[in-house]
């Protein structure tokens, strides 16, 4: 995709679909949308979305995030698709070229893996300069979205302070800060209603206080089972993320700590921290089928002293009897 494609569009504003969480501000700041495909992809017709995907090809043994965000992509009234082609997935530099094949625009971002600033410095001018918006711009716009952004911190912190939000709640109101579902504005009002209500709420009263490693599930009934087993989700470290906690006045500075792109050493730095702060029982470490990060968890297992259970997805879809057996057998070895 072409700096003229964008810059001389006539059809404001422009949907720009991404894969993973990047400077989403510098879209807000051109006076676009950015639509999180994720996010679409789960809270839609998901099944609908890989099948598309398997239709055109993708190979069973792929994960099926990269699955549902092609099908997103194609079904989607998208512009055009930024790929974050260095700090997540591998799969997504295959996943932009077969976007590229069906006509739509791609435009590559890239997390260095040595948390370069120079290069991520580099790399944000460049995504600016193709969506013609400024630096002042961008930095504005930042201090808008981290207005929205100290309200989750309050948000997460009555979830693992008060116990007044459950664990699927945090997940929900973090995992779409990524985009703020399109329109920062309305997610600020949702928002502030919400936390009046919570804060009004008695606290949740649970046998168990857990964190949930890794990305968010493709399982769509796990927080609702762990409740049901006296259990609360009150650390989402990888959702947490998204919501960008740190509110660093630099926006290199602040997708240098976003620590999703970056190695499993960097992630662990921040897990040691909230697992103490959160005074957490145990961990569910999540892994997606035939992804990478599964080789994370022997680090993962190596240094965190707690109780670990790693829970596999596959297909998007709700618990299946062996994995609920097996946070039912978990449950009980921290009981006895």
């Amino acid at each position: 995709m072409t700096d003229q494609l964008i810059n001389q569009s006539t059809s404001y504003p422009l949907k720009i679909g991404f894969t993973t969480s990047f400077p989403v501000e510098i879209i807000f700041a051109a006076g676009h949308i950015p639509i999180d495909l994720n996010n679409i992809f789960i809270t839609g017709n998901a099944q609908k979305f890989v099948e598309i995907a398997e239709y055109k090809g993708f190979p069973r043994n792929i994960c099926s995030w990269i699955k549902g965000m092609f099908g997103v992509a194609l079904e989607t009234d998208i512009d055009a698709v930024i790929g974050i082609v260095e700090g997540d997935c591998s799969n997504t530099h295959s996943l932009m070229e077969t976007l590229e094949d069906e006509k739509i625009k791609v435009i590559p971002f890239s997390f260095n893996f040595g948390r370069n600033r120079e290069k991520l410095e580099k790399e944000i001018k460049e995504l600016e300069k193709r969506f013609a918006v400024s630096h002042q711009a961008v930095l504005k716009t930042k201090n808008m979205l981290d207005k929205i952004r100290r309200k989750l911190i309050i948000l997460d912190e009555i979830t693992y302070r008060e116990n007044k939000i459950t664990g699927l709640e945090n997940h929900l109101w973090l995992v779409n800060s990524s985009d703020f579902e399109g329109n920062p504005k309305k997610f600020e009002k949702r928002l502030d209603k919400f936390l009046s209500e919570a804060k009004s709420r008695k606290p949740i009263k649970t046998e168990f206080r857990l964190g949930f490693l890794g990305v968010p599930p493709i399982i769509t009934d796990l927080y609702d089972f762990l409740l049901e087993q006296n259990a609360n989700v009150v650390f989402n470290e990888i959702q947490r993320q998204f919501s960008m906690p740190y509110l660093e006045k630099d926006i290199v500075t602040q997708y240098l700590r976003y620590t999703y792109p970056y190695s499993v050493n960097h992630r662990l730095q921040d897990i040691l921290v909230e697992i103490k702060k959160r005074k957490l029982d145990a961990v569910l470490s999540y892994t997606q089928s035939f992804c990478h990060r599964q080789i994370d968890n022997i680090l993962l297992k190596k240094y965190i002293d707690l109780p670990i259970l790693t829970i596999e997805g596959d297909q998007p879809g709700k618990l299946d009897a062996r994995t609920k057996l097996r946070i039912e057998s978990f449950l009980d070895m921290l009981r006895y």
